[in-house]
């Protein structure tokens, strides 16, 4: 009779045959892990920086360079700028000058340098501001600007930016100078002549620029004569003019105040009524 340690040996032999690879799922029947699929990554597509944004790295003056270089290359282009492009102010003009004359002020040396030295560090900025100058006045100018006004504005601050223009004792150097209130002169004695036909030169007076053309006249050294006369032939007067004779208006009115207030020429009442 077997005893009891055989039987339970038995049993336990059993047991490891029932997980034998024998009973064991065939490979087919198993579940295999399947690999993982890769995720594919996209290519970056590699294509211009679009207009707008390129337009936002440029500063003023490189975009103005390569719109000027645009235009040089397609003259199209170039007539649309200039027809499309709002027309400057004379205040933005006169900034542009500034602009300029802040170059030419920067190139002059400092201390006592010769006159030669001096003229030749700031021969260049010199002739941009005086080129500028020559090709902004015009547009300020009638028939172009209709508005005296806005004329006087951009004479005034222009014949100051000419005062600030270096003085040499040589003519060589000193024809940029001359040069300019030569222009500026016919420019102020054009605004005059136009304002007096549409009958403005009271408001010339009223307005004190006679006044204003008389000490740039004299700053400039007398070179700008030219457009005293002009306001001195159209309006007939000048505030120099007026001061020499003012003694001489006492107990009536002037006959300039005659004029301003539309009495001139009205009949002289004779009798006691």
């Amino acid at each position: 009779m077997a005893t009891k340690s055989n039987k339970r040996q038995r049993e336990d032999d059993g047991d490891e045959m029932s997980v034998s690879p024998q009973n064991s799922p065939s490979p087919a029947q198993r579940q295999l892990a399947r690999p993982r699929k890769m995720r594919k990554v996209p290519e970056v597509q590699t294509r211009s920086l679009p207009l707008p944004r390129l337009l936002e790295t440029l500063d003023s003056s490189q975009l103005r360079a390569v719109l000027q270089t645009i235009c040089e290359q397609r003259p199209d282009i170039q007539d649309q700028v200039l027809n499309g492009a709002p027309r400057p102010t004379a205040a933005n003009s006169l900034q542009v000058l500034e602009t300029y004359q802040q170059k030419l002020a920067e190139a002059m040396p400092y201390g006592h340098s010769s006159s030669d030295y001096a003229y030749y560090r700031v021969k260049q900025p010199l002739a941009a501001l005086v080129d500028a100058i020559m090709d902004f006045t015009p547009q300020y100018l009638p028939p172009v600007e209709h508005q005296t006004s806005i004329s006087l504005m951009y004479l005034d601050g222009v014949t100051k930016i000419a005062h600030s223009m270096p003085n040499w004792d040589s003519q060589t150097y000193r024809h940029h100078k001359d040069h300019v209130y030569d222009e500026i002169a016919k420019a102020w004695t054009m605004v005059i002549s136009e304002a007096a036909k549409r009958g403005g030169g009271f408001t010339l007076h009223r307005e004190g620029w006679d006044q204003v053309l008389t000490k740039h006249n004299e700053q400039a050294g007398g070179r700008l004569q030219s457009a005293i006369n002009a306001l001195s032939n159209n309006i007939g007067w000048t505030s120099a003019d007026q001061h020499a004779a003012g003694a001489g208006a006492s107990g009536q009115d002037s006959m300039l105040n005659q004029l301003l207030n539309g009495t001139y020429g009205a009949p002289v009442r004779v009798g006691p009524f």
